[in-house]
């Protein structure tokens, strides 16, 4: 009796279900959580997205299974609708725009022309994605990696080509994470000493008034122009006119704590649980992956470039390592770009000067994804 009931435990156990593939997800799993952990490589996103990957290959634990007859689903695979309906994507953008001064962008509009820049990546990944017999809409998906904006990575994706969601959100928010090891060679490499040392002057100070207009104007420009990213858009934009208007300091303060926090928490556990073996362990994934690494890298050199158009229209007064910037990871491009700079110059405060691009790359990744949408969607 004592050992048929072991062997009954060790039959119905994830143990006996254990595959080759769930054991290498299982260890990429450990390894993300590394990085995380012992690393701290954007821990606030890599340690859930980790924990994530965890769990979805643990066999027979089903969190990731839909409903079936009468059982219901698993607890992540509900959580995940919010991926899929593209609502914590949004709620994302209120945190982000309740966190985000806008200042630096309006004191200097030109800005936007090294977000845009930054844009490069999804252009080229859409391009090498096309020549690889991928659809336009598996194209789009993967070229908007290069924006280094998760949300706007999946609010596309679950539009576009929901099947390559699993690949294309770990790449999406793994790159994100491991930003500290993918620009700074690339920075160092495209620009001289001699431009890393530049000291920029200080931006001049941006009214109540502009700051406050600021989201309206943007919303109404830009909605109009591309009714698609309105979900992005509208929330990013009212999350900043919380901010900015003074007068919803309560509503400010949930946005960007409490809310951000817990839809954090939902979107990259979900995110991560995507990653189930016998879904990501294929050549395609591995290529989209890849493709992904290369949109990056991509929208990391097309900052740069416009960064150093920038320094030599001004006679050497902008930094051209800010162009890096203009990817859209607020604020952790802006921080590496500062870094970069001090190393250079310990007397070089980068920081606030790269904020501009890097907020400009929030907004111009969402325009890119508006208008992939209207032309694939």
């Amino acid at each position: 009796m004592f050992t048929e009931a072991l062997q009954t435990i060790w039959a119905t156990s994830g143990f006996a279900a254990l595959t080759w593939q769930h054991l290498v997800m299982i260890t990429i799993a450990c390894v993300l959580l590394y990085l995380a952990i012992v690393k701290k490589f954007e821990p606030l996103l890599l340690l859930s997205i980790a924990f994530g990957v965890l769990l979805a290959n643990l066999p027979l634990a089903g969190l990731m299974d839909g409903p079936l007859g009468n059982e219901p689903g698993g607890l992540l695979y509900y959580l995940y609708q919010g991926v899929k309906l593209g609502i914590y994507p949004s709620l994302i953008f209120l945190g982000i725009g309740a966190m985000t001064d806008f200042g630096p962008l309006i004191a200097r509009p030109s800005c936007l022309f090294l977000g845009a820049g930054a844009q490069l990546g999804i252009s080229a990944a859409f391009v090498i994605a096309g020549l690889l017999k991928f659809t336009p809409q598996e194209a789009s998906s993967i070229g908007i990696i290069g924006g280094a904006d998760g949300p706007t990575a999946l609010y596309l994706t679950t539009k576009l080509a929901p099947q390559l969601l699993p690949a294309i959100a770990i790449a999406a928010y793994s790159y994100m994470a491991l930003i500290p090891l993918i620009q700074p060679p690339i920075m160092r490499a495209l620009t001289t000493k001699k431009e890393r040392e530049v000291v920029m002057t200080q931006l001049r100070e941006v009214s109540k008034t502009e700051k406050v207009c600021f989201p309206i104007i943007v919303s109404i420009f830009c909605i109009l122009l591309l009714p698609s990213v309105a979900p992005l858009i509208g929330m990013l934009m009212l999350g900043n006119l919380f901010r900015e208007s003074g007068v919803v300091d309560r509503l400010t303060d949930t946005t960007q704590n409490a809310l951000i926090n817990i839809v954090t928490i939902f979107l990259s556990v979900t995110v991560g649980a995507t990653a189930e073996a016998e879904n990501f362990l294929r050549p395609e994934t591995l290529l989209i992956i890849l493709l992904g690494l290369a949109a990056f890298i991509f929208s990391t050199i097309g900052g740069l470039l416009f960064g150093k158009l920038m320094y030599w229209m001004t006679g050497g007064k902008v930094n051209p390592l800010i162009g890096s910037a203009g990817v859209s990871a607020v604020p952790m491009a802006a921080r590496i770009s500062q870094i970069e700079g001090q190393k250079a110059n310990p007397a070089n405060w980068l920081l606030m000067h790269a904020m501009g691009p890097n907020v400009a790359g929030v907004i111009g990744s969402a325009i890119a994804a508006g208008i992939l949408l209207s032309l694939f969607g």
